[in-house]
């Protein structure tokens, strides 16, 4: 369907005209899903973005305010300094993390309140020798 609309026609009624005349040349006969009902949301409440989400979960990407995902990269960081190999590798961790929630902390995003202080360190080697010491 690559013709344009006529001048003077009404959009709508020539877009209806385009339909029935797709139907009756049978272009929707074999569409993927033909007779089936459209899948069905667990959730009945309308959603504009209801396409975005879908797609963004399709795709596996998430979208978190700098806040929530500053707070999910640090716990992420606390269970890797956990696993880490070293001592030095530990503290290099935490400092790096520390930095970012200090520059978070006083130059707040837009979003959720962070809610984290930067990491005792000391704190952080104690508990990676005590979890080293179990094995």
């Amino acid at each position: 369907m690559t013709e344009r609309k006529p001048p003077g026609v009404d959009f709508e009624s020539w877009v209806d005209k385009q339909i029935r005349d797709a139907e009756a040349r049978g272009e929707f006969d074999r569409l993927p899903g033909a007779g089936r009902p459209l899948p069905a949301d667990v959730d009945a409440t309308y959603d504009e973005l209801w396409w975005v989400k879908r797609k963004l979960a399709r795709e596996g990407a998430s979208v978190l305010p700098p806040t929530l995902a500053l707070r999910k990269e640090a716990e992420e960081v606390l269970e890797a300094a956990a696993k880490a190999p070293s001592e030095a590798a530990v503290r290099k961790m935490i400092a790096d993390i520390n930095v970012k929630i200090r520059e978070m902390m006083f130059k707040p995003p837009p979003g959720p309140p962070l809610g984290l202080k930067p990491y005792d360190v000391e704190d952080v080697v104690r508990r990676w020798r005590e979890g080293r010491a179990d094995r």
